[in-house]
């Protein structure tokens, strides 16, 4: 890559040029970004994974725009107009947007006007027109009349078709444009008419008569507006004041008060109106789709983070349900490694009603199975079945915890449950991934699209090349961040490990049913297509518990060994010494074993991960249990203050489960007594939390939810309202929901 853009990616993001080059270089070596991230931190100067995914995201788009120029100046050479000046100019810029401006005059067209004039010969009286010197008499036009141009009104609106497109291709021109619509540009939209009524063009309502600096316009806004023009009950436009854009570009153009001077005034307008106008808003139309993307996938990427990063129950003997009605609670018992034991249906609820049958059953399974702990889903009949789980006398202390079951049913008849599961039907996979995900949601998760977990907004509307690209990343950081046990992992869950492709992750697993379980990372290159590179990568994010070396079930990269066994050797211990005994680490000098090729960061790593080695960096699992009492919308009242999960986080606010079927909203001026600016400052998903409900609207199901503390503008009157003892609170209601969260509820028809 040329220099220079190396030294525009440290400009853009404020980074040693030094540190880029070495991104680069490992990059272009093959080195992923949880392994540069984690192991290379001399080379980025202790760069984080988003700063050193900012650094290659940049690299791509300078190779992009280096393939671009090459392309263009094939092009322009071809035409043979590339000229010494023109191909500095081009080899200097370093944007796509200056260098499309700089090729523009010379792009191949389809017919246009001005083409079409010009193959009319009317080339050198827009010239003459264009420089404004003299007055254009009918002696000057004469020479310009023919079988093609046969009056002086053709040729002068040929001369001028063609100035209009002198004027919309030059630079300064869109410059000037480009910059208004920056700053002042408006996006509107308005309904079609014959739409106006129809029951499905309602959900956009609140863009009927729509207007809002674009600058201003939220992603999720403008996404909705873009939806609703796609669905074809909406117009949406993008526009600045035209007056003062053609005043400004005649300025530019305009140098004489003569004849000639007003026919380019008025090529200026028709520049404007038909070509630069449309042609810059088509710009600031993909460039505002491209931010409202991006903002998207961001808040989407952000929760699946917060989704795979959930609390594990660990190594624990699970019964996982998944309710239902009428079809019966599909009900399976999984070892403490997740391999599926046994299955059976239960018929607690109606029509059926079988409680206390389904009570022997559950209790003859916990017992026969020695079950350590109880997972049932959030979907339907999910509150009745907790009632019936919480109702069971166990005779010993079984935890009970509710799982977000978002996608489970997309798992259960995919082909990844298939080879799992040949044998079983939807049904009862759909309740072992239940009962997986209790035990480590990531595990399970990364069996699934991750468009299907129900946790992003507008997932369908933008990029999706985009998405998969930024979600693909998530996963693998998150897979990297956790580490893996290789002995233990499917093949889903090694292939996001650094370094390892799906056809090595599958190696690895047969090498493992074939020869048992590995013992240390070194085995790892006895695994077909595993060589050397792919260990170097992969090698410090796999896992062995008990194995003989105790570094290789730590994030310590196998590298790095011969550095803790110096420092064992210089206090005249084991390496078992240095992880049990705190006082030993206490003694190790960093200074002692920092070397031209291991640094200060990774000495400090080692010592940190030997503190820990092996442990698991996601929280321990809480029990969580909703209000008794309140199982359905029609329970609530206002002012009832309730325990609930966070489900999904937007831009304006949180979706929160309070165990009533239906999510409620707590809109972003809701969520503290503070302003907040982004929820995830406030929340993180699948956190617990106490809401206050606002307002309840039982026809269209929804229900707005409030965080703030009462206490503090209530002057401390709260009143209990219990229902079963458990949970539920209600004290003097706020003031009425207020319009803009009403208009934000609207769009959630969406």
């Amino acid at each position: 890559m040329d220099l220079k853009y190396i030294q525009q990616i440290a400009a853009d993001l404020s980074l040693p040029v030094k540190n880029i080059l070495n991104i680069q270089q490992l990059h272009a070596d093959g080195a992923t970004i949880p392994f540069i991230s984690r192991y290379r931190k001399e080379a980025t100067g202790n760069m984080d994974e988003v700063q050193v995914g900012s650094v290659i995201d940049k690299i791509k788009y300078y190779d992009d725009l280096q393939k671009r120029k090459e392309t263009v100046l094939k092009t322009i050479e071809a035409a043979g107009k590339l000229t010494p000046e023109l191909k500095k100019r081009i080899d200097d810029c370093i944007s796509d947007t200056e260098l499309e401006d700089i090729y523009l005059p010379y792009k191949p067209k389809r017919k246009t006007k001005a083409t079409v004039a010009i193959e009319k010969g009317l080339e050198p009286l827009a010239q003459l027109i264009f420089t404004q010197a003299e007055e254009i008499s009918e002696e000057k036009i004469k020479p310009f009349l023919n079988e093609q141009v046969k009056t002086e009104d053709e040729a002068l609106q040929g001369a001028r078709d063609i100035i209009a497109e002198w004027i919309s291709e030059n630079e300064q021109a869109r410059t000037l444009v480009r910059s208004m619509f920056q700053e002042s540009a408006i996006i509107s939209s308005r309904v079609l008419s014959t739409k106006k009524e129809a029951e499905e063009a309602q959900k956009y309502r609140d863009y009927f008569d729509f207007k809002e600096p674009l600058a201003e316009c939220p992603s999720h806004r403008l996404l909705a507006i873009r939806r609703g023009e796609k669905e074809g009950f909406l117009i949406m436009d993008i526009s600045i004041e035209k007056e003062s854009a053609i005043a400004a570009l005649k300025e530019i153009f305009v140098k004489s008060s003569n004849q000639s001077g007003q026919h380019v005034a008025t090529a200026v307008e028709d520049a404007y109106n038909r070509l630069l106008k449309p042609s810059i808003e088509t710009e600031f139309r993909m460039s505002s789709k491209k931010s409202a993307d991006e903002e998207a996938i961001r808040v989407f990427a952000e929760n699946l983070r917060q989704l795979l990063l959930a609390s594990p129950l660990g190594h624990k003997r699970v019964l996982a349900i998944d309710p239902g009605y009428r079809t019966g609670c599909k009900v399976v018992c999984l070892d403490e490694n997740g391999t599926f034991l046994k299955y059976a249906t239960i018929y607690p609820h109606a029509p059926q009603n079988e409680w206390q049958e389904a009570i022997a059953i559950i209790k003859d399974l916990v017992s026969s199975y020695n079950i350590e702990a109880i997972g049932y889903g959030n979907g339907t009949a999910s509150k009745e079945t907790e009632k019936l789980l919480r109702s069971i006398d166990f005779g010993k202390q079984i935890p009970i915890f509710l799982v977000n079951e978002s996608g489970a049913s997309i798992y259960s008849a995919s082909e990844v449950a298939r080879e799992e599961f040949p044998d079983e039907d939807v049904t009862v996979r759909g309740a072992i991934s239940i009962g997986r995900r209790l035990l480590d949601p990531l595990s399970e998760l990364v069996k699934i699209d991750p468009k299907s977990i129900g946790v992003g907004q507008y997932q369908h509307d933008v990029n999706q090349t985009r998405l998969k690209e930024s979600l693909d990343t998530v996963v693998q950081s998150c897979v990297n961040y956790v580490g893996v046990d290789v002995n233990t992992a499917s093949k889903h869950l090694l292939m996001y490990v650094s370094g390892l492709t799906p056809t090595i992750a599958k190696n690895i697993v047969e090498f493992r049913t074939k020869n048992g379980a590995f013992t240390s990372r070194e085995q790892l290159l006895n695994v077909p297509m595993l060589g050397p590179k792919t260990f170097e990568q992969c090698a410090g994010f796999l896992r062995i518990p008990n194995a003989p070396n105790p570094l290789d079930n730590s994030a310590v990269h196998p590298e790095s060994y011969g550095v803790v066994e110096e420092m064992a050797n210089k206090l005249n211990c084991t390496v078992n010494d240095i992880i049990a005994k705190p006082e030993l680490r206490k003694k190790i000098n960093i200074k002692d074993f920092v070397t031209e090729t291991v640094g200060t960061y990774t000495i400090e790593d080692i010592l940190k991960e030997l503190e820990k080695p092996g442990r698991d960096p996601r929280s321990p699992i809480e029990e969580f249990r909703f209000a008794e009492g309140v199982s359905s919308i029609e329970d609530l009242q206002v002012g009832m203050q309730l325990p609930g999960i966070v489900t999904n986080i937007t831009n304006f606010g949180v979706f929160v489960d309070i165990g009533v079927k239906q999510d409620g909203l707590v809109h972003v001026s809701h969520l503290s007594n503070r302003y907040v600016s982004d929820p995830n400052e406030v929340v993180k998903l699948s956190q617990k939390v106490m809401v206050t409900v606002l307002e309840v609207d039982v026809a269209r199901k929804r229900i707005s939810l409030s965080m703030k503390d009462n206490r503090k503008e209530d002057g401390g009157s709260r009143t209990s309202h219990k229902s079963g003892g458990k949970g539920i609170q209600t004290s003097k209601p706020k003031s009425q929901f207020h319009s803009a969260l009403e208009a934000l509820k609207k769009k959630f028809d969406n």
